[in-house]
């Protein structure tokens, strides 16, 4: 399973098909520096990348890594069709067991914190494909978008790239070890909604039906702070675009961001952002 952090989201950069006729082989590959990405919707595919064996029948995919060599392990027993597809990124990736890290990086500007903004999506490197002929649909579609050469026709392969993404990682079961980033998910998710409102740990854990330490543990582990640092820091974001998108007021500012006084407000921001909000506004209006 390989894991991408994201933002910057993996980005599509071409497609194409083929038909293997009964012995047809793939060709072997090393370190093509691209994601390859193939799905079979007739025959099978057998291939190898050290160490997976990898065998795609008709409505699976395989996904090739960028930095290995791949080869074909046993020729098409039947004629097999197939969409291939490269794409890469430019954020960070790789191959994770029963164990993600926790994602506590990222890129700060006026907008962004790094525990809020960067989460990680899981593709498997192999599997059955969940809703097979959509995805037939986007990448015939994707193939019909690349004789064109419209800023419209790129954005919209894009799009439909994301689309395809989303459906293989449906495929991506993650362990049950691993059931604590789905409960941190959950835990940012109730924070992110009731981010104006007084939030205890008995509400949350009433709402989400875990007990409130348990939270803390997964959304620690996940996001590398706990469900109150989350909330702080999510709340001075809000403040952010607050303060440099409209005229309210400091004090209006820390009552819609549901900072309890003034003065909790100020030592808040000033200690997350650096500054106070009136230097802040000032720097970035």
């Amino acid at each position: 399973m390989i894991q991408f952090l994201s933002p910057p989201l993996p980005h599509f950069i071409c497609c194409g098909e083929d038909t293997y006729p009964i012995g047809g082989r793939h060709p072997d590959r090393s370190s093509i520096g691209v994601f390859d990405l193939l799905v079979v919707t007739r025959g099978c595919l057998h291939l190898s990348e050290d160490p997976l064996s990898l065998t795609v029948p008709a409505g699976s995919f395989a996904l090739l890594r960028p930095d290995r060599f791949h080869r074909t392990a046993l020729p098409c027993e039947e004629e097999t069709h197939f969409y291939w597809l490269h794409f890469h990124t430019l954020g960070q990736w790789k191959e994770v067991d029963e164990r993600p890290d926790a994602i506590n990086e990222g890129s700060k500007d006026a907008f962004q914190t790094q525990t809020v903004h960067q989460f990680a999506h899981y593709l498997p490197q192999t599997g059955k494909m969940t809703f097979p002929e959509a995805a037939y649909g986007w990448l015939r579609e994707l193939l019909d978008l690349e004789d064109e050469t419209t800023v419209a026709s790129q954005w919209r392969q894009q799009i439909l790239f994301q689309e395809l993404l989303l459906c293989l990682q449906q495929a991506a079961k993650l362990p049950a070890s691993s059931s604590y980033i789905s409960v941190a998910d959950e835990a940012s998710a109730y924070l992110r909604r009731n981010y104006k409102t007084a939030v205890s740990y008995k509400a949350m854990a009433e709402e989400l039906h875990f007990h409130a330490n348990y939270i803390s543990l997964c959304m620690k582990r996940a996001y590398g702070c706990t469900p109150l640092e989350y909330l702080a820091t999510y709340r001075i974001e809000q403040a952010k675009r607050l303060l440099i998108d409209t005229n309210e007021t400091i004090g209006r500012i820390a009552e819609e961001t549901g900072f309890g006084t003034f003065s909790y407000f100020i030592r808040s921001f000033n200690r997350l952002a650096g500054c106070t909000p009136k230097e802040f506004r000032t720097r970035y209006r």
